[in-house]
């Protein structure tokens, strides 16, 4: 599909939905790792503009995109996005 399914992920920052495979709370030790190893290696994009990170977006190219917008109101974002595209 491309680039037709985008979703604002906070501070003017967008990201493609069909490339995520999961959004999950920075919270857990296992995630805060997996962060960290990100941050490490360069494959972290730090979407939060100095805010506090409430979600972590794993993409299927391996990194994570961090969002200061909490995992409900990206995931609610992605489903109405996919609704519009469905009634299209």
């Amino acid at each position: 599909m491309g680039l037709n399914r985008l979703i604002h992920v906070g501070f003017g920052n967008i990201v493609n939905t069909d490339k995520m495979i999961a959004i999950v709370t920075p919270d857990s030790a296992p995630v805060k790792r997996l962060v960290q190893k990100a941050r490490e290696s360069g494959t972290a994009v730090d979407a939060t503009q100095g805010r506090k990170t409430k979600a972590v977006l794993v993409m299927e190219n391996g990194q994570i995109v961090l969002s200061a917008l909490l995992p409900e109101t990206i995931a609610g974002r992605a489903q109405v996005e996919k609704v519009e595209e469905d009634e299209a």
